[in-house]
């Protein structure tokens, strides 16, 4: 009887972090998303749900890396050094995408 009780509460443990992370899952507070989809799905959810997003990123140098981030619906480019980062310049609106 005493297994019976042990099997029912380890289930219920994992019950309650389970809807604990679909909450935070729903919530947007985190997210699973991993593989070689992740990344473009990812684009399209957080477009919808956050400020700022990074649409692109190319390293330079191991030092060195040049972002597109949008902010609310500026496209800004941003530049990141050892000594800190520098906004480049503001791009001009480009048209988005259709997500097929």
């Amino acid at each position: 009887m005493d297994v019976v009780r042990q099997v029912f509460s380890v289930l219920l443990v994992f019950a309650l972090l389970g809807s604990f992370l679909w909450v935070l899952r729903r919530r947007g507070r985190i997210s699973f998303r991993t593989g070689p989809f992740a990344r473009a799905l990812g684009k399209r959810v957080l477009r919808s749900t956050r400020s700022m997003v990074t649409l692109e990123r190319l390293a330079l140098t191991p030092q060195h890396t040049l972002h597109i981030v949008r902010i609310h619906e500026r496209e800004v480019l941003v530049v990141t050094h050892p000594k800190g980062c520098s906004i480049i310049t503001e791009l001009a609106e480009r048209k988005l995408r259709a997500q097929a």
